[in-house]
């Protein structure tokens, strides 16, 4: 990776360095209070947290939606604030609704939306385009307006939008709101496949269990505990102390 020249010969290393981060919101709520996050290449971390934890703020902090109003965000050694274009291109946010995201006429429009705007023309955008498709499993809708899918299938178009951009780091905000247990279970297994360093910010706990082997947890805009996943989602107290209550009857399942 190229340095930035920022700071830590350390961030150069990492996907994603954030230090010192806050943001208060305009009507003066704080959203985020001092966050230091550090993720490894190819980890899988799971970003847990009540509502108004501050954990979308942090995610939209990571490809410059947001800018830090203190602190630094660093994504492969380039600060987002000194090197904006490269960081978007680096990190593929994809929201929590793929309405959001899918908004031309037909997916294959959709998923070559980012590359050829690029630059990607002819062969080299439709390869990228069926790459990308195919990596989420749906190679074979490429033709159909994405309001005549499922959800499960929307949702699995939004990522393939974002993998299209060939992404370092993957930001899955609430990837599970509103999918039927097949869809969650697909999506699992969409990113099971996938070699890319993610971050999943997620009610979910079983999905958290299943798709990641990190798992931070954020309240009132802080970072209250990191661990292993196991460790994290075994610890009921910490669970039920942060509003993180775990389904009934579920049970950590061991790792391994």
């Amino acid at each position: 990776m190229i340095g930035s020249g920022h700071d830590h010969e350390l961030d150069a290393t990492a996907a994603i360095d954030v230090r010192g981060l806050t943001f208060t919101h305009p009507d003066g709520t704080t959203a985020l209070d001092g966050v230091d996050l550090r993720v490894e290449p190819g980890q899988q971390v799971a970003l847990l947290g009540p509502n108004g934890a501050g954990k979308t703020t942090l995610a939209l902090h990571l490809n410059g939606l947001h800018r830090p109003q203190s602190g630094t965000v660093t994504i492969g050694g380039h600060a987002v604030l000194n090197h904006l274009a490269e960081v978007r291109r680096r990190v593929g946010l994809v929201f929590q609704d793929p309405d959001d995201q899918l908004f031309l006429g037909t997916v294959r429009d959709d998923v070559a939306f980012g590359p050829a705007n690029l630059g990607l023309r002819g062969a080299d955008l439709d390869e990228r385009v069926a790459e990308a498709l195919a990596a989420v499993g749906m190679g074979d809708v490429a033709a159909r307006a994405p309001h005549h899918l499922s959800g499960g299938e929307r949702r699995r178009v939004a990522i393939a939008t974002v993998l299209a951009m060939e992404p370092d780091v993957l930001v899955l905000d609430e990837p599970t709101a509103g999918l039927d247990p097949a869809s969650v279970h697909e999506l699992a297994e969409v990113l099971d496949d996938l070699e890319v360093t993610r971050l999943v910010v997620t009610h979910d706990l079983p999905f958290a269990a299943r798709t990641c082997t990190r798992a931070v947890v954020m309240d009132h805009g802080r970072v209250v505990a990191d661990g292993g996943i196991a460790e994290v989602l075994g610890d009921r107290d910490l669970l039920v102390a942060h509003r993180l209550t775990p389904p009934h009857g579920w049970v950590m399942p061991p790792i391994g």
